[in-house]
This record gives C-alpha cells, sequence and structure tokens, in this order.
C-alpha cells in the first residue's frame, strides 16, 4: 500500500483528533521576560506534561508526545511580540499559536484544543485606560477584569507643581481668579500631554472619570480626542477600586455595544469595496489564501464540515460521520488561519450577522 501523499496526510491531521494530546498555554511577553525565566516556566510544563501522560498511557504511546512537545519547546521563537503562546501536540498533529491574548498558565492533557476560547475571552475582557481627574489631582490608571494598576506619568499630575510657574509670569496685581485660570489650564495641559505618552506605549480606548470643571476645561484642549471612548462626571480621585469599577460597568458595557456597531459598519464599507468574503466557504477561501485582515464572527456560531477535493473548498455537516477529512467546527480552524497570518479577529453577538451568513472576513485586497 503507498504511503498518504503530504498534502493528504495535513489534512489529516487537521481533522482528526488522537490521544493522548497536550495543550500548553502560557502567557509569553518576550519584551520584559527574561528567556531564562521562559525557559524554567516551559521546562516546568513539558515536566508535569511528561508525568500526567506517563500515569496513564503506556511508555510508547506517551513518548511519542512528549518527544513532539519537547522538540516544540525547542523551537519556539522569543523575537515574536507576542502576549501569550498556545502549543497543541498530538501523535499526528502539533500546532503553537503566538497571540496577542493575556492568559493564564495552564495544561490540558486530552481535552479539545479550543483557539475560539482564548481569543473571545480576550475580545470580552476590555483593557482600558482610565484618568481620574479633578481640578487639583489626576491620576492615570490601566484597568481589565483582572488588574487595577496605576500608571507613572511623564509630568507631575497636580497643579501645586505648576503654581510657582505661573506666579512668576503673573504680576502680583492679576485678578487671582484670572491666576488660577491659568494654573488649571497649565495643569490639564500636562495632563493631555501625560495621556499622550501613555497611549504611545498602550493603544487601548480612554475613559475619563472626574469633576465638571475638569472635564469641561480637558474636553476644549485636548489632543487625544480620537482615543477617548467617553468623559464621565464624577469625584472618585480618593475612591475605592470597588466603587471606580462600579461606576464604570454600565460605561463599559455600552462601550463594548458602541464597538460592536463600529465592526458592522467595517463590514458595510468592505462589502461596498468588495473586499468582503461572506459566509463559510467564502472565508475559508480567503483564509486558505492569507487574505485576511479582520475576521468577524457571531459568538456560538459553529460549523462542522468536511474538506473537499482541494484544501481550498468545505462543506458543511450536520454530525460527525468519523470520516477521514472531518472538521469538527470549521470555524476554529479559521480563527487560527487568520491569527497565524496576522489579521484579527472579533466575536459579535448571535444573530448580528444574519445578513452575512453568521460569519464575515475583511480582505486586504479584493479578489
Amino acid at each position: 500500500m503507498n504511503a498518504i501523499k503530504t498534502n493528504d496526510e495535513n489534512q489529516v491531521i487537521e481533522a482528526i483528533k488522537y490521544r493522548p494530546a497536550v495543550s500548553v498555554i502560557l502567557p509569553f511577553d518576550s519584551k520584559i521576560s527574561l528567556k531564562s525565566e521562559m525557559d524554567h516556566k516551559l521546562k516546568i510544563a513539558l515536566e508535569e506534561a511528561k508525568r500526567q501522560l506517563l500515569s496513564v498511557y503506556p511508555d510508547e504511546k506517551a513518548y511519542v508526545v512528549i518527544n513532539k512537545l519537547q522538540k516544540l519547546i525547542a523551537g519556539l521563537k522569543y523575537d515574536m511580540a507576542k502576549k501569550s503562546i498556545a502549543i497543541f501536540v498530538s501523535p499526528l498533529t502539533e500546532k503553537v499559536i503566538y497571540l496577542d491574548t493575556e492568559v493564564k498558565e495552564k495544561l490540558i492533557i486530552d481535552e479539545s484544543f479550543e483557539i475560539r476560547d482564548l481569543v473571545y475571552n480576550k475580545t470580552q475582557a476590555l483593557t482600558y485606560i482610565l484618568l481620574l481627574l479633578s481640578a487639583e489631582h489626576a491620576k492615570l490608571c490601566q484597568v481589565s477584569d483582572h488588574e487595577f494598576e496605576y500608571l507613572k506619568s511623564a509630568f507631575p499630575l497636580d497643579t501645586q507643581a505648576y503654581e510657582n510657574d505661573i506666579s512668576e509670569r503673573v504680576s502680583n496685581f492679576s485678578d487671582p481668579a484670572n491666576r488660577k485660570e491659568e494654573v488649571l489650564n497649565k495643569y490639564l495641559q500636562h495632563v493631555d500631554q501625560s495621556l499622550t505618552e501613555v497611549l504611545k506605549q498602550h493603544h487601548l480606548p480612554v475613559f475619563i472619570l472626574g469633576t465638571d470643571r475638569a472635564l469641561g476645561h480637558l474636553k476644549k484642549m485636548t489632543r487625544n480626542g480620537k482615543y477617548i471612548a467617553e468623559f464621565i462626571q464624577g469625584n472618585v480621585l480618593e475612591a475605592e477600586e470597588t466603587k471606580i469599577r462600579a461606576i464604570m460597568a454600565p460605561h463599559v458595557s455600552n462601550w463594548r455595544k458602541i464597538n460592536q456597531a463600529a465592526v458592522l459598519a467595517e463590514l458595510e464599507k468592505a462589502l461596498d469595496q468588495k473586499k468582503l468574503a461572506v459566509g463559510m466557504k467564502e472565508v475559508w477561501q480567503a483564509a486558505a489564501h492569507k487574505n485576511n485582515r479582520l475576521l468577524v464572527v457571531e459568538k456560538d456560531f459553529m460549523y462542522p464540515a468536511h474538506l473537499g477535493p482541494s484544501a481550498d473548498n468545505i462543506y458543511q455537516e450536520d454530525i460527525s460521520l468519523n470520516r477521514p477529512f472531518y472538521i469538527k467546527d470549521a470555524v476554529d480552524e479559521v480563527i487560527e488561519k487568520v491569527l497565524e497570518s496576522g489579521g484579527e479577529v472579533e466575536f459579535v453577538d448571535n444573530g448580528s450577522l444574519h445578513n452575512y451568513e453568521h460569519i464575515a472576513l475583511v480582505e486586504y485586497y479584493s479578489n
């Protein structure tokens, strides 16, 4: 019997699950992590995977996967500007995916590798810059579901730092109200400059939570308007984190709705420009050719399928028939292809893409 051709083997590798299987998911910020520290974490993950596999499987089956995992770890690229890494190994398949997603360390044995879950959690876990503001003081924070970090500022963020500077240039006979206004404007200019410096490092939406007077002045002078999601009234500079989060919760929720509307508008624009693949078959073909800028998919949309005569074609299945080229969920496959080629993925509410057959892909160029 002839050996399976390489092209066919690749199709089988992508389509069928085999056991034992190992998934390793780790933070992988190569810019700030020492290589030795990352090597240590990977060594621990490898040893734990080895221990668990040998406790369940015969040596000959376990070491097929252990050796593959060891080889993948040895070949990791440390020059990738990514936040995390996902490694999947089974007897016939191996994948390494570098992600812009913050993750917690995980080692999973014999469960399916769900790239959709990682990406969906990332898109739902909004990280943003929060500027807490009053007419006297300000604080810059980076906030997500799991962190509330105060950021260092490039300039002093209180009015006292600028009072002496204003005093040297303003006559003692000037109106005290005018002098106070000049101090406020000077201070807010530096607050805005500090925000500019933060945004050079963190490309994130900005919410500004502050007193009416400070908000009014900053609105008129800010140079960061395109990044500001919302100005919110509130005097919470000294408030506890829990109170600040409670105030922000409805605004963050509303921002997600606005962001989804913007994503849908981008699909309409791409459709007009003939740069939109619509439906699973078109999306699959575009992803296969790495013509991927933005994949948009309903959060619960799944597409069991089998491969056609070529790798560019798929056909929907209702259930698994255990055929060699069966794919449990082609959406997961497409997500991987888009991420690997540098594209982005956004999930939207179920039903939002009814007119696009539940999935659409914005292409770099029209076909």
